[in-house]
């Protein structure tokens, strides 16, 4: 199976200013963030707002992102939901539509138990060819996915990695020392170094729409051993890994990315725009950084 890379973006979905899907736009940042570090794109995740967006828009997303970037770099569907037949039915569509993998977000609301939650990853990787990461993210799916159900699901085949936002060190070292060969990307921007110090392959990242050289940068001083120097660059750029989260992902990134030149909207209904004291506070930041996304008119 083809490599999804090391640092992937979770990309923002750009709206027009009626708030439909600005697919152009769409196109154009994918391209600016694999010109500035990233490996490949996850679209419709949730810094894609995948909740508000419909399954023909996510469709078109995929097939336009994909046949505009080509081999630049992998594009990567979100096609996990908290239904396991409409999970299958979207992953199936989105393989039609030429992407490189999917994301398969552990289900949210209904609350599985660990069986389940195996149960159901394994029914939607039998149904496609296409390399699958799963995503563990309690803080919004009200349950977490244990690192034994992880280790069983590392022995599926097109099961190849797990996006970690548990925030549970423990658990992520048990699930690399369990898998060495099963690759573990932090869910998280501020968790990427002391999780690949430990082992873990990357990020899927929501900062690297801003500063995405930069963090491959701290990643490539890892690889090469230089631990002083990842930590030092994780230090630097710790503020603005924390202040994109000041509220609700996206809305203080997409925000951030409307204010160095690249236009993508405000969110969809129920997230909204920032208050004014977060929009203080990402103006403060992005002052303080270079920016790495490359802006044309």
């Amino acid at each position: 199976m083809a490599e999804l890379g090391r640092l992937l973006t979770a990309m923002v979905t750009p709206f027009d200013e009626k708030g439909a899907v600005d697919f152009e736009q769409a196109k154009k940042l994918a391209h600016a963030l694999l010109d500035s570090g990233s490996d490949g794109v996850v679209l419709s995740g949730t810094t894609g707002e995948s909740p508000t967006l419909t399954t023909d828009e996510k469709m078109r997303l995929f097939s336009e992102v994909k046949q505009s970037v080509g081999d630049k770099g992998a594009v990567i569907a979100g096609t996990g939901t908290y239904n396991t037949a409409e999970s299958i039915e979207l992953s199936r569509e989105a393989e039609k539509q030429g992407v490189d993998g999917l994301l398969l977000v552990v289900p949210y609301y209904n609350k599985p138990p660990q069986e389940g939650m195996y149960q159901h990853f394994k029914a939607i990787a039998d149904k496609t060819s296409l390399p699958c990461i799963v995503y563990n993210i309690m803080g919004r799916t009200g349950v977490n996915m244990t690192d034994e159900t992880t280790l069983r699901l590392s022995k599926i085949d097109n099961i190849i990695g797990t996006k970690e936002a548990s925030g549970d060190m423990n658990q992520i070292a048990r699930i690399i020392q369990g898998a060495p060969d099963f690759k573990v990307w932090s869910g998280d921007d501020n968790q990427t170094f002391l999780m690949m110090s430990m082992g873990g392959y990357g990020v899927v990242s929501v900062v690297s729409h801003l500063v995405g050289n930069q963090i491959k940068h701290m990643m490539g001083l890892l690889l090469e051993g230089d631990v002083e120097g990842a930590a030092s660059e994780h230090r630097r750029l710790l503020p603005i890994f924390l202040g994109m989260f000041t509220e609700s992902n996206p809305i203080p990134v997409k925000y951030a990315v409307n204010q160095v030149g690249m236009k993508v909207g405000n969110p969809r209904l129920p997230m909204i725009a920032p208050s004014d004291k977060a929009m203080a506070h990402v103006d403060e930041l992005l002052s303080q950084y270079d920016i790495d996304l490359p802006v044309t008119a």
